[in-house]
């Protein structure tokens, strides 16, 4: 069996993975472009991406799997029936520390006293009497707009702190309510951020949820509301949340998903509006869930698949089931 990887957070376990594999599997790892003589041969792709001209050279292909979540950058359309798509997760815990570390920080404040405390300023009400006390992060109501591997995982630490909460989703259910207050459609997503001081949003990017939180939604959230977005940067309207941040519509913002990412050209600013000039928003570069713990589970799951896919067993976590 061949198995080409072409994603290069799996370096790191490498041995891990390859130690998984059947016996007699040869690995091709690889850093940079895509070396079509070597797909020919592949009964695996390890990788984030596969265009049709990949369809094209993959002669022998029975597997793509991704070690992620998205499998936005895979030509289903291009691809043979008999090729079966597999995705993993395991970011969940990573991304849920990520929630609950910005919910507290942007909440109590901590982020403006890190930016005051640098130009001298003492932004506490112990040596400024006009500032109010703020109430402990465990008073916090949390509204989760989508509500699946991550909602639940985040919910279940915010739960500890004494927070109260709420949500919508696409089908208006969860697969597990774990003490939520109520649980509704998106018909009552301007409630929820009504009722919030901390809007969580990881719901999945489509047609149906594109810019679904404007400025009427971010207006709703408040002046002392927080929003963290650990979905998808288009999930909020980009101009809406810069207004909404630099106005003090909304108290501060942790977005780790953009509007702009890095492409063949270099690094590039992760959106066109200048955020990175707002003193309260904590920016972050898609990192949240990637940690070790994230990526081990990853490789274990793809090689799980691989050992299933040379006993001729059924695989887990197809994405396109007939």
């Amino acid at each position: 069996m061949v198995i080409v990887v072409a994603d290069g957070n799996l370096l790191p376990h490498r041995e891990r993975l390859q130690a998984q594999a059947p016996p007699g599997s040869r690995f091709v790892w690889l850093t940079d472009g895509v070396p079509y003589d070597e797909l020919r041969d592949a009964d695996v792709f390890v990788g984030s991406f596969f265009t049709a001209d990949m369809v094209r050279a993959a002669e022998r292909l029975r597997l793509i799997h991704v070690a992620g979540a998205g499998t936005d950058r895979i030509d289903f359309a291009a691809l043979p029936p008999d090729v079966q798509v597999c995705n993993t997760f395991h970011h969940e815990r990573s991304i849920a520390e990520y929630v609950a570390g910005a919910a507290v920080m942007l909440r109590r404040g901590f982020l403006a006293h890190d930016r005051a405390l640098r130009d001298g300023i003492w932004a506490t009400p112990v040596y400024n009497r006009s500032l109010p006390q703020p109430p402990a992060f465990g008073d916090a109501r949390i509204g989760f707009v989508g509500f699946g591997h991550i909602g639940l995982c985040s919910w279940k630490l915010l739960r500890a702190f004494g927070c109260t909460g709420a949500a919508v989703t696409g089908s208006g259910r969860v697969a597990e309510q774990a003490g939520l207050d109520w649980v509704a459609d998106t018909s009552r997503l301007d409630q929820l951020l009504d009722e919030c001081d901390v809007a969580v949003i990881s719901a999945p990017l489509n047609e149906h949820t594109t810019g679904m939180i404007g400025a009427a939604q971010l207006a709703a959230l408040g002046s002392d509301g927080v929003l963290i977005n650990v979905g998808r940067g288009p999930l909020v309207a980009e101009r809406a949340l810069y207004d909404a941040l630099a106005g003090g519509v909304i108290k501060a913002a942790a977005i780790d998903v953009w509007y702009r990412y890095p492409g063949g050209e270099g690094p590039c600013a992760p959106s066109e509006l200048p955020f990175a000039d707002l003193p309260n928003v904590l920016m972050t570069p898609h990192s949240s869930g990637i940690t070790t713990g994230t990526f081990i589970g990853r490789v274990d799951d793809v090689g799980a698949n691989i050992t299933r896919l040379a006993r001729g067993e059924p695989l887990e976590n197809v994405v396109n089931q007939p």
